[in-house]
């Protein structure tokens, strides 16, 4: 794979560099890459603390992986749509997406391991298939890669702001606005490594758009539509704006242990993937697909009208 930096990757550190523009690859892969000399800048290696000056040519052999051993499982799994490119399918709230820190088995990356005879391995051996990601506690529509090149032009087409993601969510609070974006960059707390931040002139740009779908006395239905893809993006711009999604202990403790008082605990975040749009990177066929709300929050909203 080839990257060309531009203007706003200046400066940056080279692990820092590969991390922005590899979302689906982790952080330990990224030092891994690096490490077996996998990463080329005009066609010499450097190393990681190599600071990217804009006009370079970054080449990465992304055939190169930790070693991981990954067991099919069982997980039964809603799939929406398949061909020898693709997969789209469900992710239901509480699976993680695929293995990391403390969790090795479970997972979304074991079901499809077991539903899908192929997958991409574009994004490393710990991650076959995945191109995109959703919380554990949030559910919706997954793109799957069962092929590099597939997996290749997906994410391109996530990076472009071609690929359209709406969801909806509940949030605390009546909003002020029917409709609103949202564009505060997002970067890592400054002193919790585990959270994100939406700080004014720091971290990456990131937009989020929403529409007041319908009010309640103490919460708000929204429609939420990104054009980025940041990590705990809507959660974290609907926090800033003062409507933290229900459910979120993170980004809305305060708001959260109240609503545990009245109703009792979700067990999720009431947000929801509901929409895909997205171009086949095969057949140049326009692809759409929707997802009903999951029962228990339909039953949730049921209780509060």
């Amino acid at each position: 794979m080839k990257l060309t930096p531009g203007p706003d990757d200046k400066g940056l550190r080279l692990d820092q560099f590969l991390s922005r523009h590899l979302e689906s690859v982790t952080r330990s892969q990224i030092q891994h890459l690096n490490r077996s000399g996998s990463v080329h800048i005009n066609g010499r290696l450097e190393k990681a603390g190599y600071r990217i000056r804009g006009d370079e040519t970054v080449e990465i052999e992304l055939n190169t992986s930790e070693p991981v051993t990954l067991t099919p499982e069982q997980i039964p799994l809603q799939i929406y749509f398949e061909d020898e490119d693709l997969a789209v399918i469900e992710k239901p709230a509480g699976l993680v997406v695929h293995p990391g820190a403390g969790i090795q088995s479970g997972t979304i990356v074991h079901a499809l391991l077991y539903h899908f005879q192929k997958l991409s391995d574009f994004g490393g051996e710990a991650r076959p298939g995945i191109v995109h990601r959703i919380d554990k506690r949030t559910s919706g529509l997954l793109i799957v890669a069962k092929n590099n090149p597939a997996h290749a032009l997906l994410g391109r087409a996530f990076q472009d702001r071609a690929v359209e993601k709406r969801y909806t969510a509940l949030v605390h609070g009546k909003v002020a606005r029917p409709s609103g974006t949202l564009q505060t960059p997002i970067s890592r707390h400054p002193s919790i490594r585990t959270r994100m931040a939406a700080r004014a002139g720091q971290g990456r740009q990131a937009y989020t758009e929403y529409r007041l779908i319908e009010g309640f006395r103490a919460f708000s239905l929204l429609d939420v539509g990104i054009r980025t893809g940041r990590t705990h993006q809507i959660r974290v711009h609907l926090s800033a704006m003062g409507h933290p999604v229900v459910g979120d202990d993170v980004y809305g403790e305060k708001a959260q242990k109240a609503f545990v008082r009245k109703y009792g605990s979700l067990g999720r975040y009431f947000l929801h993937a509901k929409y895909l749009r997205f171009t086949h990177p095969r057949t140049g066929v326009e692809l759409q697909f929707q997802s009903p709300l999951p029962a228990e929050l339909q039953d949730f909203l049921s209780r509060i009208r």
